[in-house]
């Protein structure tokens, strides 16, 4: 479904990404993880068309959207939710469910009612400020958000950032519920354990370039991996 060949990013003379490479298959999820700094956000930015890369392309359910606007990204069925949630603090949490389908003609009850369904929550906190929700109610709400475009991939960045633990259970049984209704998932996540527990396959990125992949299973058993970012 995804496919990432040969970027290179910079931030001005900073070189941020080299030649990162990989493919995400319909129907996976799968983690990229890496220290702080390693350079996880930016393969994020880059893919949504927020960020350019100077070589390479990013090829989505067959077709090249390397130089392709981020709105026109969004109507193919790539979402992104992006590090820190990037919710409209000032809006209620139905204002910004609508904001999340602003590619559409039209924002349906059906469309709400399926974001709903999924998180109770935000039912119950439709008419509320969003800036005054809990960490873990606007993570809700940033997934949910981007659910109102019913994506065929959505790609996640750091969402367990800030969370309880209690909280970051609850936010990857949804995760797992995504996936199981038929989402493909890019999970971008400081909390390997958590991440490679899910997924079925990972990345390990490090300074910008890609050190290792395999199955998460295996990743999980890598001594490396364990050392580095499972605390073995």
């Amino acid at each position: 479904m995804l496919k990432v060949e040969n970027l290179n990013v910079y931030y001005g003379q900073i070189h941020a990404l080299y030649d990162v490479s990989f493919e995400v298959n319909d129907g996976e999820i799968v983690t990229l993880i890496g220290a702080n700094g390693a350079g996880k956000s930016t393969v994020l930015k880059t893919i949504s068309g927020l960020l350019h890369s100077k070589t390479g392309d990013v090829i989505f359910d067959g077709q090249s959207i390397h130089k392709t606007a981020p709105h026109l990204i969004v109507q193919k069925g790539l979402a992104h939710v992006p590090e820190g949630r990037r919710i409209f603090l000032n809006m209620t949490v139905k204002e910004n469910l609508e904001m999340g389908g602003f590619t559409k003609s039209s924002v349906t009850k059906e469309d709400l009612q399926v974001v709903y369904d999924k998180f109770p929550r935000l039912y119950e906190r439709r008419k509320q400020i969003a800036g005054t929700l809990s960490g873990g109610e606007q993570q809700m709400l940033a997934m949910g958000r981007a659910l109102m475009i019913h994506p065929r991939m959505i790609m996640l960045d750091e969402p367990s950032m800030g969370l309880a633990p209690l909280l970051v259970e609850q936010i990857f049984n949804i995760i797992k519920e995504l996936h199981e209704a038929g989402t493909t998932i890019l999970l971008v996540e400081q909390n390997a354990q958590m991440a490679l527990s899910i997924a079925s396959r990972g990345y390990v990125l490090e300074s910008g370039h890609i050190v290792l992949s395999d199955t998460a299973q295996n990743l999980l058993q890598n001594d490396a991996v364990q050392k580095a970012y499972l605390g073995g």
